[in-house]
């Protein structure tokens, strides 16, 4: 990781729930309960940007 990049996991997250974080960049998500596991790279402005706008939705 560079110097400088940060995880950061929502303002409405509870310490116990299931969650996750996401990196600085926008380039890699992580499960909050694993910090030092594996992280999923891809566009994650896209991802948030599909969810928002309800591509997921059934």
């Amino acid at each position: 990781m560079a110097t400088g990049d940060t995880w950061r996991k929502s303002r409405y997250s509870q310490n116990d729930a299931n969650c996750v974080e996401i990196r600085n960049t926008f380039k890699q998500v992580r499960d909050s309960k694993s910090p030092t596991g594996s992280a999923l790279d891809g566009n994650v402005a896209a991802l948030v940007h599909a969810i928002k706008t309800g591509q997921f939705d059934r």
